[in-house]
């Protein structure tokens, strides 16, 4: 992957003040599926089928990390036979996408408690993460089976087992402390969310992670989320007078 340089940038209309940490909503794609009287699943694949575009865009801009979000635990609730085929397409990417995306250096993590899955999809993201994790490229983060609320409860918990081990006493529980025990630890702040389908909700995403990150919201379903939307976004982002409640 090639990086894009300051005169390329300027191209599309962008400065190098870019995010340092993206995270995506990849919303839309049952309803971009039913817009075309086709079954859901075609819908998830056609969403699968962009991200090789999206992950080689955001590295070529040099932005640093980029979070997923691509199975929540309120996806369980969706009928059988669509979590089924949403599993075979999880295998089927890490699968097939796996060399190129070592090839190219990147890094993948997964956010979320993936123990619930099947042992096929297991294996293939636990030999995603154990490939590439020294690799020193784009940090591309999966969200599986992820909630931020249990994110937050799963810290709260790991910071009291530490405190009953004597690790920690509860005064030295700070921010940092918090920030160590997320999925997200390690990575820069998240900067910019984007969520495609036309909802204006973080629906359980990263909330405390998201405390001052940009927001961007589009109508346009993911499958049909262009590179040329994503640059729309990063625009739109550049343009934000990011205060963190301060007055300048």
């Amino acid at each position: 992957m090639a990086k894009y340089t300051q005169k390329e940038l300027a191209s599309l209309g962008l400065t190098p003040m870019l995010p340092k940490h993206v995270g995506i909503i990849m919303d839309g794609n049952g309803r971009w599926a039913k817009q075309r009287m086709l079954p859901r699943t075609l819908g998830h694949r056609a969403a699968m089928d962009k991200l090789r575009g999206t992950i080689r865009l955001t590295s070529d801009l040099n932005i640093e990390a980029l979070s997923l979000y691509a199975f929540s635990t309120e996806n369980w609730s969706r009928p059988e036979e669509e979590v089924s085929a949403l599993f075979d397409l999880l295998v089927e990417y890490f699968t097939r996408e796996l060399d190129e995306l070592h090839k190219n250096g990147v890094c993948i993590r997964i956010l979320g408690d993936i123990s619930a899955f099947p042992s096929a999809v297991r294996e293939a993201v636990t030999r995603a993460h154990v490939k590439t994790r020294e690799n020193t490229g784009l940090k591309l983060n999966i969200a599986l089976n992820y909630g931020s609320r249990a994110e937050l409860v799963r810290a709260a918990q790991s910071l009291c087992e530490s405190a009953l081990r004597g690790e920690l006493r509860p005064k030295e529980i700070d921010e940092a402390a918090l920030f160590d025990r997320l999925y997200t630890y390690g990575l820069p702040e998240l900067d910019l969310v984007i969520r495609t389908g036309g909802e204006k909700r973080l629906s359980n995403f990263m909330l405390l992670q998201a405390a001052y990150a940009e927001l961007y919201f589009t109508d346009t379903y993911w499958p049909d989320f262009s590179e040329k939307k994503y640059i729309e976004a990063l625009k739109e982002y550049q343009l934000r007078d990011r205060r963190y409640g301060t007055v300048k």
